[in-house]
């Protein structure tokens, strides 16, 4: 009776702080900053740190469910016909899953460190794919290939295809993006956890 009691209280706080954290993603995507080593249209944020939060407290399921309610938040206000949401949902789950379903296995803080910097990898893999076959081709219908190819060369003069541009910058932004976002979930979701699963932390 009481484990039924118990899940039935972190039932409802999953279901009360799922949307509050994908609206603090949706915030945090506006959060953004250029990165001097990077092409301008590169920009760093920390808007994946409420699903990981929500995938170490709730699961991997809650955790894509922020990322999903985050990217459809923004939707509206896209720049890109949907394309840099998908995008970013598909990284973006990339993260939390794998963070998500390593840590539920064994719940202690370095199997969360574990699973999150598996997931930074796994998400670093996947932009390449996703960037390459999706969002680039769009980018091309505003920008030629050329010009953005020449905003990589202007940084680092070797390199003379996209996808060599995708490996060698995109994928390691990727990651530290991750990790990134990871460090502060570490420091947070502690002190964190008592009000979001409504219970002591564990």
């Amino acid at each position: 009776m009481t484990n039924n009691k118990n899940n039935k209280k972190i039932d409802v706080h999953m279901i009360t702080i799922t949307p509050m954290l994908a609206v603090i993603a949706f915030v945090l995507m506006y959060v953004e900053m250029s990165v001097p080593i990077m092409p301008s249209f590169l920009k760093f944020d920390i808007s994946d740190m409420p699903a990981f939060i929500g995938s170490f407290a709730f699961g991997p399921l809650c955790g894509s469910f922020i990322c999903l309610l985050k990217n459809l938040l923004h939707l509206p206000f896209s720049h890109t016909a949907g394309i840099g949401e998908l995008a970013n949902f598909v990284v973006g789950i990339s993260y939390v899953i794998p963070a998500g379903i390593i840590y539920k296995s064994r719940k202690t803080k370095r199997q969360a460190l574990f699973g999150a910097l598996v997931g930074c990898c796994i998400a670093g893999v996947v932009s390449l794919p996703v960037n390459y076959f999706i969002v680039y081709p769009f980018y091309y219908k505003m920008m030629p290939k050329e010009v953005i190819l020449g905003l990589y060369q202007a940084i680092l003069p070797v390199v003379n295809d996209i996808f060599s541009c995708l490996v060698i910058f995109n994928l390691p932004f990727t990651i530290v993006k991750g990790i990134v976002a990871t460090i502060i979930t570490m420091l947070i979701y502690k002190p964190l956890s008592p009000f979001i699963k409504g219970r002591k932390a564990e």
